[in-house]
């Protein structure tokens, strides 16, 4: 019995699915959503929704509600201090820095997924710059290291820092971690100081303002420092010694 002939696939089909799943086309996807998502920001502002509209509820249930909403707007580009005021004035300290930390997570995962699956394969190739080539070397061979460092000091954007990291060979791993543990001390003071909004005298509120004061001073400084040492001409290679002709 003969065997059954298979059937030549369609060039132009295969063509177009090529041209569909390219780098080109998947950064292109990858500019749109994030167009789309900062439009969206900026014609509804959903900040307001978490920051005043949000519905009186206590409970384990709206703290994971908060944090998912908290992860899908972060990941749109609603300003970070903003959300993590909004969860210290709704949920207290203790449930308010939970739900901004697991929040802060995902909204860095979904950049990260992103930025790694619509972006890396078109943006690797154009990393020709010194300093995008240094950035793009320490986030790759010391992800944790860096990423921690950046999360530490605010002296990057969150969402540049996100993008930065998802088109490097950082893994998820590390990014996530550092994520979780480098936001911890700057979420904290701001959702202190939501909570403690009402007492402005209180030396929570005062020492949760001069946390965030001296958190942004020094990721300036840091961001300043490695600036300028980016920026330094590299040390020429030492030359070669001719040998020295036997007598």
């Amino acid at each position: 019995m003969l065997a059954p002939v298979p059937r030549p696939t369609d060039p132009f089909a295969v063509r177009c699915s090529r041209a569909l799943l390219s780098p080109r086309s998947r950064l292109s996807l990858l500019a749109l959503v994030l167009l789309t998502a900062a439009t969206l920001v900026v014609l509804y502002e959903p900040q307001r929704l978490l920051s005043s509209g949000w519905p009186q509820t206590g409970g384990a249930g709206a703290v994971l509600l908060f944090g998912l909403a908290y992860g899908v707007c972060t990941a749109a580009f609603v300003p970070r201090p903003v959300l993590n005021l909004a969860a210290g004035a709704l949920f207290g300290s203790g449930a308010g820095l939970t739900a901004a930390v697991a929040g802060t997570v995902l909204g860095a995962g979904i950049s990260f997924t992103l930025g790694r699956v619509l972006g890396q394969d078109a943006l690797r190739p154009l990393l020709k710059g010194r300093w995008l080539q240094a950035a793009d070397g320490q986030l790759s061979r010391h992800g944790f290291r860096s990423m921690l460092a950046i999360r530490l000091f605010p002296g990057v954007p969150f969402a540049a820092a996100n993008y930065c990291a998802a088109v490097s060979r950082m893994g998820y791993v590390p990014f996530l971690l550092a994520t979780a543990i480098g936001t911890v001390p700057n979420t904290a003071a701001y959702v202190v100081a939501g909570a403690r909004a009402g007492e402005p005298g209180s030396p929570a509120f005062l020492i949760s303002a001069g946390f965030i004061a001296l958190s942004v001073l020094g990721g300036a400084v840091v961001a300043w420092r490695k600036r300028h040492a980016l920026r330094r001409p590299a040390a020429p290679a030492p030359a070669d010694r001719e040998p020295v002709a036997a007598a």
